[in-house]
């Protein structure tokens, strides 16, 4: 009976997670209950078909991985058609007797996959409250038997168990089912694989004192004691030369999974470190020490890695976890384990990524329980911290509140200041590789920005911007893509031949390798396609910031969003409603929103300029950033597209750049021969200019950039005297590339 009802649910579990392909099958989708569900994986030491790149941002695979192939679609944010309030679900518990309070980020409520006590009437106590509901999107997680689900599941189990009059259920109900030969067999491969690998590993103190030595000076752990390694279970694999941090959970506390750490030095005095997971990373759910955490701990100190949790440990006596992810995810599935602490402190590394990830997880985590150690040259990542002898209790106890009030000082604002003074390069964001023009001009890829994107119908908007998100998520940039103007199955079509630089259509025996590689980018899709409304794409944005930690989103296009609902409705003003809303979607969640806009009509022998984009002057002013692809349409030769950065709030720059198109592969790049140079106005006085647009007034030098990094610079000539109003203005209405660069506004 529980059966079909569950294959009769019309909500699938994997499209929510992500995974669920047009083809469904219920039963397959009953199997994400399983405990142990994990992707196929084999790890080679030696042998290897093709590197599998599932690493954080900081590492360059040096371990052999690979994985059988498998059909599954790329990841897809679906969002209900009725999300879940934390008012409907105090409602519904309350309307089925069911006891609970709140916590920090979830609802705890005793466990309907517990058996009752015989004879135990009353209410239950608090510390019987075993099952967590997450208050935004209702996912529940059982802690003692491990059973988790949405809330539609949690729903259909209390409505058996009170058409059936029973006072619990059993976790086979949700666990015992089946999964199919494929998965079966997938399972057990990795398995034994973290098995094969666990086993072969050794512990650090059986290895002579020499080579003990050597591993700890690789790995930049001299100064963690055996007994420490130990009580974390820390092996050395010789394989591969790796570090290996086991993943122990479950019912009964079994071995689940592995990560593997390497060291190579590429260059000489620079080391880089790999990280490689079994099962995949985004599978991977382990907080790294948190079997050794007491049940009555009220404080906790999350790290980003491994040898940071070790070294607070060691240095404080506090317990300590990290992140299976590092700062790139927090996954909603691993804050019931972290509910039972009062106090949270943050300390995920010693750069400004991981103090704005810090910033973001602490929304999750609950703002008034969370605390922050600000990154400086006196408080590095834990581990650096223990090398040089710092006291990390003390730094600890300096981390500052992550609740802020509406109104500051100075004061509170001046360590900031200094942080973003003293890490010029890191605040200026994930930098480009494939365009490394632009990240001349605009300095890198910044979270909480807005960019608006123009450029003349057909002129390849779509294709350039594809290539620009896929290259920011290559650098560890986590993506949404809400394409309503073509669809999902297009757009990763053109997003993997752009990844691959090849037409795959004639080769298609490399298309699983591809595939497989472009699978572990962390980059999702919108399921919408045509019009929709602007409350629910919001609404699916803010659901995919909480549970995949988005930080960039691609809106294709903002007509899309403009509808057929009120025909009466001014539409100019419709389309100002809906800017500001996502301007401030970006600026509350900390999300870099590209939103794409067509242009008004132009004739085909004019360029674009910032008032050619549709509508009123609101897209520009709200823009942090406004980006135009120039095409002269009656130009044939190679050099007819160009890219034009017309605002750039962050320091002013603007300029413009050529873009060459291989049809081959579908992508954009800057030529790196001829004659084409990028003109970067440097202002020494500013006109009257648009607010961080940038325009150049009198006095100012042109600087002229060969796409090699050659810098020319030219003293403007000075023209007849005329008002700086009247130049600037001419400047920005004309957007005309003078042949000495006078004056413009690029």
């Amino acid at each position: 009976m529980w059966k079909s009802v569950c294959l009769r649910r019309a909500t699938c579990l994997l499209r929510v997670a992500g995974g669920c392909s047009s083809k469904h099958n219920p039963q397959r989708c009953l199997s994400t209950f399983q405990l142990n569900r994990q992707p196929p994986w084999s790890f080679q030491a030696q042998a290897f078909a093709a590197p599998q790149y599932y690493a954080t941002k900081r590492t360059s695979v040096l371990l052999n991985l690979c994985r059988t192939f498998k059909k599954d679609t790329k990841s897809i944010v679906d969002f209900p058609l009725s999300p879940v309030t934390v008012t409907d679900i105090k409602h519904y518990l309350r309307s089925k007797d069911i006891p609970f309070h709140d916590g920090h980020s979830c609802l705890h409520a005793p466990s309907i996959f517990c058996e009752q006590p015989p004879g135990g009437a009353g209410v239950p106590g608090r510390d019987s409250f075993f099952l967590f509901i997450d208050k935004t999107t209702g996912q529940f997680l059982c802690m003692e038997t491990g059973v988790e689900g949405s809330w539609e599941d949690l729903q259909d189990c209390l409505e058996v168990m009170q058409k059936e009059g029973q006072t619990s259920m059993h976790p086979n109900v949700l666990l015992g089912y089946p999964a199919s030969l494929e998965e079966q067999e997938e399972k057990e491969m990795e398995l034994k694989e973290v098995q094969r690998i666990w086993s072969s590993a050794v512990p650090l103190s059986d290895l002579p004192d020499e080579d003990a030595q050597v591993v700890k000076t690789m790995f930049s752990i001299g100064k963690l004691t055996n007994a420490t390694l130990k009580r974390f279970s820390v092996r050395f694999f010789k394989p591969t030369k790796s570090l290996v941090f086991p993943w122990f959970g479950g019912r009964d506390s079994s071995l689940r999974g592995v990560k593997l750490l390497s060291a190579a030095s590429p260059d000489a005095g620079q080391v880089v470190y790999t990280e490689a997971t079994i099962p995949r990373p985004s599978s991977y759910h382990n907080l790294f020490g948190l079997p050794l955490v007491g049940r009555k701990d009220t404080e906790v100190v999350l790290t980003g890695r491994e040898v940071d949790s070790m070294a607070i440990s060691q240095a404080t006596g506090l317990p300590s976890v990290a992140l299976p992810r590092g700062v790139s995810c927090l996954p909603p599935a691993l804050l019931p384990y972290l509910e039972q602490f009062r106090r949270v402190t943050l300390w995920l590394g010693g750069d400004m990524r991981s103090w704005e990830a810090s910033k973001i997880f602490s929304r999750k985590l609950g703002l008034k329980r969370c605390s922050l150690v600000r990154p400086g040259d006196y408080q590095p990542s834990a581990a650096e911290a223990l090398a040089q002898g710092r006291n990390l209790t003390r730094i600890v106890k300096s981390s500052i509140p992550a609740a802020h009030k509406s109104i500051v000082s100075f004061k509170q604002l001046r360590d900031d200041v200094f942080g973003e003074l003293a890490n010029t390069e890191q605040v200026a964001g994930v930098k480009w590789t494939r365009f490394p023009d632009l990240t001349k001009i605009l300095k890198g890829h910044r979270k909480g920005e807005l960019t608006v994107f123009t450029g003349p119908t057909g002129s390849g908007k779509t294709t350039f911007i594809s290539e620009y998100a896929l290259d920011l998520s290559m650098n560890g940039v986590n993506t949404l893509w809400g394409s309503f103007e073509i669809n999902n199955v297009r757009l990763a079509k053109i997003m993997l031949t752009q990844f691959s630089m090849q037409r795959l259509e004639d080769n298609l025996e490399q298309y699983d390798t591809w595939a497989d590689r472009f699978e572990e980018l962390p980059l999702y899709f919108m399921t919408f396609h045509g019009q929709q409304n602007i409350k629910t794409v919001l609404e699916t944005m803010q659901h995919a910031v909480y549970l995949y930690d988005i930080s960039h989103v691609v809106i294709d296009n903002l007509q899309f969003m403009m509808g057929q609902e009120n025909l009466s409705v001014d539409k100019f003003a419709v389309q100002d409603h809906i800017i500001g809303a996502f301007r401030k979607f970006a600026t509350h969640s900390s999300c870099h929103v590209t939103l794409i806009i067509h242009p008004r009509k132009e004739e085909d022998d004019k360029e674009l300029q910032t008032a050619s984009i549709f509508g009123t002057a609101k897209a520009s002013q709200e823009a942090d950033n406004v980006l135009i692809l120039q095409e002269k349409k009656l130009v044939t030769c190679p050099g007819r597209r160009s890219l034009q950065v017309a605002k750039n709030r962050f320091d002013g720059d603007v300029g413009i750049f050529p873009l060459e198109f291989n049809k081959t592969s579908l992508t954009f790049s800057s030529p790196l021969k001829g004659k084409q140079k990028l003109r970067k106005v440097k202002p020494e006085k500013m006109g009257t200019t648009e607010e961080g647009g940038g325009g150049a007034g009198a006095g100012g030098a042109v600087e002229e950039m060969v796409p090699g990094g050659r810098k020319e610079k030219k003293e403007k000539v000075e023209k007849p005297k005329a008002s700086k109003t009247t130049k600037a203005v001419k400047g920005a209405a004309s957007g005309r590339n003078s042949p000495k660069g006078e004056g413009e506004n690029l």
